[in-house]
């Protein structure tokens, strides 16, 4: 059920007239129900994976729990007749109780994600290496079938598990309304990836009616489906079809290509993070923004920040701290002061971790070498950069560039068209590939190649070609606007006659020039695949 079907649609009307009819303590079990709903229509057998998830992470957390408070009772109860080291004895007896409960689930969920996404990975490889040790037997694949936002759930799923490990809260005492966390339905498609703590606070409580809050939902409903149907899945054709013949698209359509991709990544995920948003905002329920302008970021570090945000923080809470000081790593950091220097010493356990939070992080998009290695190269880039710094603050002293508006405006496109250059990995889906179509973008591009024919025949007319540049000038428009304040806050500060006809022109725009497939459908959702 995509969110830009009409079926959705439907749902979403139905939805929101009985959760505002029922008595309000009934809502957080109607989007329970919903949710199921939603998740089962794309396949009862789907549906399995995310119970067993669900009741599993729901026993193992109590148990935690449970032992965290028979801790706490018992050490005061025998707080006075206890030594330290018997305290500290009691403590660790426990901790490993708690550990052993935290890795049977971790492997559990990690291990379903595992099979289901990556066993064909890794049968593809081992055919690899019997292929080139000459031998001819082969292991066949398996016909598996990847569960709706199985990587979105699991990683929600892990994280409060490991959030009730460490105490930060207590375990949810009612399987429902766990159930009805991991399974929200606004998150299943493409994230964000929600923390308990926080969602806790406006999944469970009674919403009344609220007219204001509501309208902004739906204003940010429809800022998400203009992106997704005017402009990502417009600018799809042609992106498919530079892909799909790179013999006949090379020199500069392989940047015209890389170009058009960034473009329909970030009004596709953003789109669809907007929905998500709009519609938890409908029904009362806060949960996190996943981007913030991202296209203007001075540098790779920063881009990461603003770019799919609740997915970096899971991987700097959960795999760059613990990696970084855990016993190994710094035995490791000991090794390396004592043989190459304190300054190797202190940087390898930050080196270490960033690359295996960016191999996973790469793994994470997808099975295949090609995520791997685009992982790999954006966490090997903010490396170099910070070694760097030293650099560019002694260039900075000589030239104090720093601050001007055409230094920043380098810096922005600057990161734009590197984080572009890396993504072609994602768009060819193969490393050898990729390379040779990035030499042989920078080595014969040339502007008299736009005037062969060849633009045109990417499936885009001039109107195609008019409405994507108007579209990203709106875009542009609307991401500046937004930098000193809500734009919706400020729409709804002008008088009623301007504030109408924006969002009905927005309404019509969608409705009138919106790109429609085969009985005027959407295509999928990029991020769907993860």
């Amino acid at each position: 059920m995509l969110f830009t079907s009409y079926e959705f649609i439907a749902f979403l009307i139905l939805l929101f007239i009985l959760y505002y009819a029922i008595p309000a303590r009934h809502q957080w079990k109607l989007l329970l129900l919903a949710s199921y709903v939603f998740y089962f229509v794309s396949g009862w057998k789907n549906g399995l994976f995310i119970l067993l998830t669900t009741v599993s992470t729901y026993f193992l957390a109590k148990g935690i729990d449970k032992l965290h408070r028979e801790q706490a009772a018992y050490l005061k109860e025998h707080k006075k007749e206890m030594s330290k080291e018997e305290r500290k004895g009691y403590k660790a007896k426990i901790k490993s109780r708690q550990w052993r409960l935290l890795l049977m689930g971790l492997f559990l969920n990690f291990g379903i994600l595992a099979v289901l996404k990556y066993t064909n990975f890794a049968i593809a490889n081992v055919n690899g290496l019997l292929s080139f040790w000459g031998t001819e037997k082969r292991l066949p694949f398996l016909n598996l079938l990847l569960p709706l936002g199985i990587s979105f759930y699991t990683f929600i799923t892990m994280g409060y598990l490991i959030d009730v490990y460490r105490g930060k809260y207590p375990a949810e005492t009612c399987l429902g309304r766990l159930a009805l966390f991991v399974s929200f339905f606004p998150q299943l498609i493409q994230g964000p990836i929600n923390r308990y703590d926080e969602m806790k606070e406006t999944l469970y409580t009674e919403h009344l009616f609220d007219a204001r809050e509501i309208a902004f939902g739906l204003e940010r409903v429809l800022w998400g489906v203009f992106k997704k149907l005017v402009i990502a899945d417009r600018i799809l054709t042609g992106v498919t079809t530079i892909i799909k013949a790179p013999e006949v698209y090379d020199g500069i359509y392989v940047f015209v290509g890389m170009m058009f991709y960034a473009l329909q990544l970030y009004a596709d995920f953003t789109g669809g993070i907007d929905i998500t948003v709009g519609v938890a905002q409908v029904l009362g329920i806060q949960v996190r923004e996943n981007f913030i302008r991202p296209y203007f970021s001075k540098n790779i570090a920063e881009y990461w920040r603003r770019w799919h945000i609740s997915l970096g923080a899971w991987f700097t809470e959960y795999i760059f701290y613990p990696v970084s000081v855990c016993q190994p790593m710094l035995n490791f950091s000991r090794f390396c002061r004592k043989h190459f220097g304190d300054y190797v010493g202190k940087r390898m356990p930050v080196y270490v971790a960033s690359l295996a939070v960016w191999f996973t992080t790469g793994i994470w998009h997808g099975a295949s070498w090609n995520f791997i290695v685009w992982g790999l190269l954006n966490g090997i880039i903010i490396i170099l950069s910070q070694e760097c710094e030293p650099l560019y603050a002694r260039f900075h002293s000589r030239f104090p560039v720093a601050g001007t508006w055409w230094y920043s405006l380098f810096q922005v496109v600057r990161t734009v068209l590197l984080m572009s250059s890396l993504r072609m990995l994602d768009c060819y889906r193969n490393v050898p590939l990729t390379f040779r179509m990035f030499g042989d973008m920078l080595l014969h591009s040339r502007l008299s190649q736009l005037f062969d024919g060849r633009l045109m025949s990417l499936g885009l007319t001039m109107s195609d070609y008019l409405v994507l540049g108007l579209g990203t000038v709106v875009l542009i428009g609307v991401s500046l606007t937004g930098r000193n304040g809500s734009v919706r806050e400020k729409l709804a500060a002008r008088p009623a006659p301007v504030r109408y006809a924006v969002i009905y022109s927005l309404f019509l725009c969608t409705l009138i020039i919106g790109a429609y497939g085969v009985g005027y459908d959407s295509s999928q959702f990029i991020y769907n695949q993860f």
